[in-house]
């Protein structure tokens, strides 16, 4: 019974703690029973020696040497007393770094609100005359840095009375890395209505929480009525608003900012000039990005790896490899080691042209420099081998990622997947699927569209629909292009009826068709000799109006015809024997920026020739030649049998011989 005495004497008084004065309790600052624990008196002294120091670092070196004693400056009391005194002095950082070292040693043992209303207790039981009343914001500072949010806005509200602008700050900024923007400004609101007086830092945690929530137009408000209070905005401050402008693409009031920010003697930051520099590039600006990167050196501020990282990623994404070697090689002059994300973008960019060769070089520069490629990198490379056609590789590719640790993503999968189904290998794709299942990866509704397409070109509807009925059940809602892929399907499969049933169904689903869907639609509807049905659809969806070549493209509801519906309409309407409404289709097309292709001049000129409108032919080759389109195989073919057929023999024997000169002999004409 006598063992277990002093256990439940001070659980008794950690519940309750006393109010510490000059003479404190031997028992409240007990923390231990243990024999090697200092004494209780000795605990007291230490608590009465730092609270009666007359300066911060004769406390700090009691605290330091209290350290040394078990349990001794683990007592809250012990961190209690310091902090009190720092903060007296003033000494808020340091005060801050001990309250969070308490608070932290607080959680090992109970959850964060225990912990936190343990601290205020302790630090509200000193007696008024060694009380620092900045305390509970150095409190309220230390828990919204260490994301305890909630808990600091618990003590903003306990405490009563409006505590320093740096604390609510702190509880501000805290609100606003958590996301919490509403109850960020109903704190705020609060603040200023009780007599805060926002400054510099409090407007760029305002203008910060504006842009994060997309509302520029505020945030430039914020900026604004701290520039009318008289409030120099700082680097910071103009930095984030230009961001803000920027990830809303614009540009032009983002460039307004930055020159106002230097005519008001702010100078630009090197993030600044990154930020800028990323806008333009967003943008496809490339000579503008490279203007201020010079200006930006003429300016005696250099660059980082993000900097080049951005001019790199944008040069090969405009297809200027040497321009991006260039900018990477002049890396070292700078002193700037490449990291894994530039390595990335320039094998991005040597695949998307097409040069693998290239790719994997820079793939092996990057292993010898012993920086380890990740998922992102062999995606690329994958992605490039099957754009080429080999399939293979990038299987051994995939492997070879798998044993080396990097864990291969659905989009790494899902590309194999695609390049086997465009090869007409659905067995291999499936296989590959299997793979990505058995290692803990479900497919995704990208996967199962890619399977639906390659099924659709098989002309396996049945296996198509098997497919779409197992997302379906696994709980994945097709998207637009699985379901458009199914409708193309089916009209190729001739079963129209099952085609326009998916449409009825995606629509009815909430899903808006895009502009291949509606392509699908008008071409299997011609094919299906509704020709006027489709005609109805594309002057609803379109708007395919000639008004001067000008379209309302402000409804998303409505699209831009394309050369697929002009040649279905034209060739269907030309089937039909409507040589005058084909015609006007044709011309419509030029009105829409679309250039008509051989297929669409080989069947304008076929429906002429049926219509006998042997003049209309002749204007017809000669616009081709005009637009700069040469006859192929099949123009020769159609035009020699249409001249035959009117009887222009001499005509015919000329096609004939320019047939023969271009050794192009078609397979297959097209027929009427």
């Amino acid at each position: 019974m006598g063992k277990l005495f002093p256990l439940r004497f001070a659980l008794i008084f950690a519940r309750n703690p006393p109010i510490i004065t000059r003479s404190v309790s031997a028992a409240s600052c007990s923390s231990s029973s243990s024999p090697s624990a200092p004494s209780a008196s000795n605990l007291t002294n230490t608590i009465q020696s730092i609270l009666n120091c007359h300066n911060a670092n004769q406390a700090l070196k009691i605290f330091n040497r209290a350290s040394y004693q078990v349990h001794a400056a683990r007592n809250p009391w012990v961190y209690s007393a310091v902090i009190n005194v720092l903060t007296r002095a003033k000494l808020y950082i340091k005060a801050r770094c001990l309250m969070k070292d308490l608070i932290e040693h607080l959680l090992q043992t109970r959850k964060p609100h225990r912990a936190c209303t343990s601290v205020f207790n302790i630090l509200s039981r000193l007696e008024n005359c060694k009380f620092a009343p900045n305390v509970f914001g150095v409190l309220i500072i230390a828990l919204s840095e260490m994301g305890l949010v909630e808990e600091a806005y618990w003590v903003y509200r306990k405490i009563g009375e409006l505590p320093a602008m740096q604390a609510c700050n702190g509880l501000l900024d805290g609100y606003v890395k958590l996301g919490r923007f509403e109850f960020m400004w109903e704190i705020y609101g609060d603040m200023v209505s009780r007599g805060a007086l926002p400054n510099v830092v409090t407007y760029g945690i305002l203008v910060d929480a504006c842009c994060e929530q997309g509302n520029i137009p505020k945030a430039r408000t914020m900026f604004d009525e701290m520039v009318e209070k008289g409030i120099k905005p700082t680097v910071v401050i103009y930095t984030t608003l230009i961001c803000g402008l920027c990830s809303e693409s614009k540009m032009s009031e983002a460039e307004s900012m930055f020159k106002m920010m230097r005519e008001s003697g702010v100078l630009p930051n090197l993030y600044t000039y990154n930020t800028v520099m990323d806008g333009y590039c967003k943008m496809a600006n490339l000579q503008k990005a490279i203007d201020l990167y010079l200006e930006m050196l003429s300016h005696d501020v250099l660059p980082n790896v993000v900097t080049f990282g951005i001019l790199i990623d944008m040069l090969c994404k405009a297809g200027e490899l040497v321009a991006a070697r260039n900018y990477f090689v002049s890396m070292t002059k700078f002193g700037v080691i490449p990291n894994l994300s530039v390595y990335n973008c320039l094998i991005d960019g040597c695949s998307n042209a097409g040069d693998l060769s290239a790719a994997t070089d820079v793939y092996l520069e990057m292993k010898r420099l012993h920086i380890s490629p990740d998922v992102f990198t062999y995606s690329i490379l994958i992605k490039g081998l099957c754009a080429a056609g080999r399939l293979e590789e990038s299987c051994d590719l995939l492997g070879k990622m798998n044993k080396e640790g990097v864990v291969a993503n659905s989009v790494t999968y899902n590309t194999v997947i695609n390049g086997y189904c465009k090869e007409g290998n659905i067995e291999k794709a499936l296989e590959v699927c299997s793979q990505m299942t058995e290692k803990g990866i479900d497919p995704n509704v990208l996967t199962y569209s890619i399977l639906i397409n390659g099924y659709c070109k098989k002309k396996k509807m049945d296996a198509a629909m098997g497919m779409h009925t197992e997302m379906v059940i696994k709980g994945l809602v097709p998207d637009v292009v699985c379901y458009s892929a199914l409708i193309h399907g089916h009209f190729k499969d001739g079963n129209v009826k099952a085609a326009l049933r998916l449409h009825k169904e995606m629509l009815e689903t909430g899903l808006t068709p895009n502009v291949f869907t509606l392509s699908c639609l008008i071409d299997g509807l011609c094919k299906d000799g509704r020709t006027n049905d489709a005609i109805k659809l594309f002057l609803e969806k379109t708007r395919a109006v000639p008004t001067g070549g000008e379209m309302d493209q402000a409804d998303s509801s409505y699209y831009s015809p394309n050369l697929v519906m002009y040649t279905a309409l034209i060739q269907a309407l030309c089937k039909d024997g409507r040589i005058f409404k084909a015609s006007k289709f044709f011309s419509d097309m030029r009105y829409f920026s679309l250039k008509p292709d051989v297929l669409v001049y080989t069947v304008i000129i076929q429906g002429h020739f049926r219509a006998k409108r042997n003049f209309d032919v002749t204007m017809l080759q000669a616009d081709m030649l005009k637009m700069g389109i040469m006859p192929n195989a099949v123009i020769y073919q159609v035009l020699a049998r249409g001249y035959r057929e009117i009887g222009d023999l001499e005509s015919a024997v000329r096609c004939s011989q320019e047939l023969s000169k271009s050794s192009l002999l078609c397979p297959g004409l097209i027929v009427s």
